[in-house]
């Protein structure tokens, strides 16, 4: 069925009017909520003070004592780029600042799952520490805490995931979404929560005479916005002016070729120039590779090549991120295939299909569910969530939804509704986590079904692309594609320019297997297009003589020759 199309469309202030800037960009702007000039200066003298974020001045006080008193630090992270991100910022950082004996641990996703469990707490208790920070998790450990402090260790939780509630009875919680923080962005990711914990802790330090008094250098913290904006991209937060100031920065950092050996490794690998990496880069080619580790095997690879100090050092863990990323692919096809096959039925129509998809199959592998859920929610406009094998006669799934329907309070109303059928979860609006006894898959599957169809009021939700309207002749350039990738960064809630039109077919030929790469014609100009991952069973279609396309204006850079391209996302015939 094809998606209807919806044009973004929105008043433009007179302020945004009277800015010096194309008019193509004054739309674009204006259609993502811009309203002044002022919004798009992304300086770092732009970043929100760290004043109202509740929690970071005790939390900076506590590493702080932790530094002078030479105690013994674990970090627990998570098994996704966030959560290496962050985990590689909070020990590099802390090394900087003069903390010797700091150390990370990331739950492997296959034994322990996510977050600071009972059982994590005994694996860092065997290290002895004298403190607990948790990065990009921790705000609904209540248990992990409190084994912790039973034990007499010390927890700090840095984490920006929804809490319960109940908080953690932590010495000290830094998340802008706890209750009470006035923090004015709540979407920063756990690796920007880390970043500001650290610029106070810095400022705590000076304040105590701390770098005087041990002849070390100040950690300049512009330094590390690579590894902050590689975790706030790839974790698909929002990316409002603050999360844009520190992305702008990160990428203008690998950019200029001051990256990290970890992170010019893995562009390496990836084949990316970094001169013209951009934001979309960062989620859809790094992000990807990081993830990988956590998904098949541990995140401790990825965390080691954020951490290398060289490129000899950082290269091999690199390759090994990248040759996972792409076993990770191989098992992506095989589920998504075995996915199809159990969906074949019910593909008759929109109204077949049940509200909330739920899939399992004993081969899906565990690390994949997420990325499965992704694809068949993109290709059904369904709420979906996937299961794969937990041991122990249980499941874990990973869902992720739609706009308009908050995931994690779905799941909270079944788990409330249905007393013992979700063992726990966890996550955002847009995706989650949960898991269940492999019994009751049946039972959750009816109850996803019902608890959906009650938040969209029976209503079958409508797939919709929107799109930034059509173009102009004169607005089709290759210059015009440089300036909007210059105007970015971009991405979740301030999404990529796209477009649709309706073009002529000159020629269409399947190329690396199944992307579909066409020379199209309109306003009397050829243009060169792909669109990746096409059903060949569809296309090439030499009867379509014109299609309707919705794309993005791309750079294809070919041994020094740039010229445009036409990225399409989504085609379809046009009579």
């Amino acid at each position: 069925m094809r998606a209807a199309i919806r044009h973004r469309s929105s008043d433009m202030s007179a302020a945004l009017r009277g800015a010096s800037l194309p008019p193509l960009l004054k739309r674009l702007y204006a259609n993502r909520g811009v309203s002044s000039p002022h919004e798009l200066e992304l300086t770092l003298k732009g970043l929100i003070p760290p004043t109202a974020l509740k929690g970071v001045q005790e939390a900076a006080e506590i590493l702080a004592d932790a530094i002078e008193g030479e105690a013994r630090v674990v970090i627990v992270g998570d098994f996704d780029a966030d959560g290496a991100t962050s985990s590689a910022l909070a020990v590099s950082v802390l090394q900087q600042m003069g903390l010797e004996e700091v150390s990370y641990l990331v739950p492997n996703r296959f034994e322990f799952g996510y977050g600071l469990s009972p059982e994590i707490v005994a694996l860092a208790a065997e290290r002895e520490p004298d403190l607990i920070v948790t990065v990009d998790n921790g705000i609904a450990s209540y248990a992990g805490v409190a084994t912790a402090q039973g034990l007499g260790i010390s927890v700090v939780v840095t984490d920006h995931h929804l809490p319960g509630e109940d908080l953690p009875p932590a010495d000290a919680i830094v998340n802008p979404n706890q209750f009470g923080c006035r923090f004015p962005s709540k979407a920063l990711a756990g690796v920007g929560v880390m970043f500001y914990v650290l610029t106070v802790l810095r400022a705590e330090l000076k304040q105590r005479g701390w770098f005087e008094e041990t002849g070390r250098e100040v950690p300049n913290l512009a330094d590390t916005l690579d590894l902050v904006a590689l975790g706030t991209v790839a974790d698909v937060v929002p990316l409002d002016k603050n999360n844009r100031i520190l992305v702008a920065a990160g990428v203008a950092r690998m950019r200029s070729g001051r990256a990290r050996p970890g992170i010019e490794a893995l562009l390496e690998v990836a084949g990316r120039d970094a001169a013209s990496i951009t934001a979309t880069d960062l989620g859809f080619v790094l992000g990807p590779r990081l993830n990988a580790a956590g998904r098949l095997e541990d995140m401790s690879i990825g965390i080691e090549c954020l951490l290398a100090k060289s490129s000899v050092e950082a290269r091999p863990l690199a390759q090994k991120l990248h040759d996972l990323n792409r076993e990770r692919r191989d098992i992506e096809a095989s589920m998504q295939t075995e996915a199809m096959a159990q969906l074949e039925g019910i593909e008759l129509g929109v109204s077949d299909l049940p509200f909330g998809l739920c899939l399992y199959d004993s081969k899906f592998h565990q690390g994949v569910v997420g990325i499965l859920a992704s694809r068949l929610r993109e290709r059904y406009h369904r709420p979906t969530i996937v299961f794969a094998d937990a041991g122990d006669d249980t499941l874990k799934g990973s869902g992720r939804s739609i706009e308009g329907l908050h995931l994690r309070d779905v799941l909270d109303r079944i788990a409330t509704s249905y007393s013992g059928l979700v063992s726990k979860f966890g996550g955002h609006a847009m995706a989650a986590g949960l898991t269940i006894a492999a019994k009751d898959l049946a039972l959750f599957t009816q109850a996803f079904d019902k608890v959906v169809a009650q938040a969209l009021d029976n209503e079958a939700p409508e797939s919709t692309l929107m799109t930034d309207g059509e173009l102009e002749a004169t607005e089709m350039t290759l210059e015009v594609a440089q300036v909007l990738t210059n105007a970015g960064p971009w991405g979740q809630h301030f999404p990529v320019p796209v477009f649709d039109g309706v073009f002529r077919v000159r020629s269409q030929r399947i190329v690396g297997e199944k992307h579909l790469k066409l020379v199209l014609e309109a306003h009397a100009m050829v243009f060169d297009a792909i669109a990746f991952n096409v059903d060949v069973d569809q296309w090439p279609d030499e009867s379509v003589l014109s299609i309707g396309a919705v794309y993005k204006l791309d750079i294809n850079d070919y041994r020094g020759e740039r010229r445009l391209q036409l990225l399409i996302d989504s085609l379809w015939p046009e009579t």
